[in-house]
């Protein structure tokens, strides 16, 4: 396992910074398909109660509600001030649920808990109990220390008393998102958020017990430059925050309309955005924190450095979480489940999943069921990307292959990358090197046999 911290070589970041998938899944979601329906997702959780030993389950709740857009954003949101929305959309939440509960069996625990976005907060905390309570009457709360019950927060829009009643109903971790306390840059993206507000957010979920705060920022937005993203970071570390995410921002207006409001000569260059990245690892490393992979670090202590050093971290449509061995379930419009060897998405449009549950369906509406070169790919990609290696000997034992037969071609893909030394192959272990551990999803790629003819455009750039 690599813990040692990525060696930043901007000409090398630069030669290999092309589209690619973020493999929060293999396959990626660009696969999914209408054939894996609701009876699939129902078969699925069938037979995940069939398991000796049960799978402790994962739990997603997505809140797609914003009360305005952040202009770089590229998520699944919707644009309101109407607070009625909130009360609808969790009635319909609590149908979801109910509906899906009685198709799990009762004695698997919840390790892990999850409310994305959107703005989760958009909701009143009152709202998020409600969802609570539904959850865990039908579910079984586990009781372990270890149990990860986490929630994104938007620090604009939630006050001291606000996250005492979040930490009530048993809420233990947090993320904020802050982006950059730079006005220039707040200006550009519409996000005006004071460091006051976000650092009050920040030690009231301390005082509150939560054992875990992750910060977001991102890297490449318009109007940013060496001085004042310097600046931001130097506040942030002040604040000691266990996690970071630092996220490049990926400007693809075609996609997204909200991005439309931004000017590209806005952006900084290619180089300028090289630069940024650069300096947010020699700061976080100075501070003392670890590079877990991608865009994230943690302090040594953190529970997220502690999985990666017992193997038992693990990448998902939340990004990097602590719980390996559990069940996804997701609820809310647009959130994808894993269960078993599928993976299934709800309706993506508000009116199509409120419709589907309406109708006295569950709303999932396309997936995909993996098959045995799925699930193999899908170990060594996982692998990669939360440990920087991939165990040569165990894989071949579990998937009963020979690594340089099965995956000759693959190899021959990585070539280029093994001849820059951003990663290592012998007869027992991949490894990306120092040099290519921001390179992460390049060397997946190479083993992803659904980019063999295709440019992968519908990605984001590596870097």
């Amino acid at each position: 396992m690599i813990t040692s911290a990525p060696r930043f070589d901007a000409e090398l970041l630069r030669r290999y910074d092309r589209p690619g998938p973020r493999y929060t899944s293999y396959p990626t979601a660009p696969q999914f398909t209408s054939l894996y329906g609701e009876a699939a997702f129902r078969q699925a959780l069938s037979r995940s109660n069939e398991d000796p030993i049960p799978r402790p389950l994962s739990l997603y709740s997505h809140v797609p509600f914003c009360f305005s857009p952040c202009f770089y954003c590229g998520c699944n949101r919707v644009i309101t001030r109407d607070k009625q929305r909130a009360a609808v959309y969790v009635e319909h939440l609590n149908q979801e649920i109910s509906r899906t509960a009685p198709l799990v069996d009762r004695d698997r625990e919840v390790i892990q808990l999850h409310f994305g976005g959107g703005t989760p907060n958009f909701l009143e905390p009152s709202q998020i109990g409600e969802i609570i309570r539904c959850l865990f009457n039908r579910f079984l709360p586990s009781l372990s220390a270890k149990r990860d019950f986490s929630i994104e927060l938007d620090p604009r829009t939630i006050d001291a008393d606000g996250i005492a009643e979040l930490a009530s109903y048993g809420l233990n971790r947090a993320s904020l998102g802050v982006q950059d306390f730079d006005p220039e840059v707040q200006e550009a993206i519409n996000r005006r958020q004071s460091i006051e507000q976000t650092e009050s957010v920040l030690q009231a979920c301390r005082q509150n017990g939560m054992r875990s705060i992750n910060i977001d920022l991102i890297y490449g937005l318009p109007k940013q430059t060496e001085a004042g993203f310097g600046t931001t970071l130097d506040r942030v570390i002040e604040q000691r925050p266990d996690r970071l995410a630092i996220y490049s921002y990926a400007h693809l207006p075609q996609l997204f309309k909200a991005q439309r409001q931004i000017q590209s000569e806005d952006l900084p260059s290619p180089d300028a955005k090289l630069a940024l990245l650069g300096l947010a690892i020699d700061k976080l490393g100075a501070a003392g924190y670890r590079y877990i992979g991608m865009d994230h670090f943690a302090l040594p202590e953190d529970e997220l450095a502690k999985a990666q050093d017992n193997r038992q971290l693990h990448r998902n449509f939340m990004g990097y979480t602590t719980h390996a061995q559990s069940d996804l379930i997701g609820f809310g419009v647009s959130s994808i489940s894993h269960v078993g060897k599928l993976y299934s998405q709800n309706q993506r449009d508000l009116p199509n999943w409120q419709q589907a549950l309406d109708s006295g369906h569950l709303p999932a509406f396309r997936g995909i069921e993996l098959d045995k070169d799925d699930l193999l790919r899908a170990d060594l990609i996982q692998q990669l990307m939360c440990h920087g290696e991939v165990d040569i000997a165990a894989l071949e034992q579990l998937h009963e292959i020979r690594f340089s037969h099965y995956f000759a071609e693959s190899i021959e893909r990585l070539q280029p990358l093994l001849d820059d030394n951003l990663a290592q192959l012998d007869c027992n272990y991949l490894r990306a090197t120092e040099r290519g551990r921001l390179l992460l999803r390049n060397i997946a790629m190479c083993f992803d046999r659904y980019l063999k003819h295709e440019e992968p455009r519908q990605f984001s750039k590596a870097i």
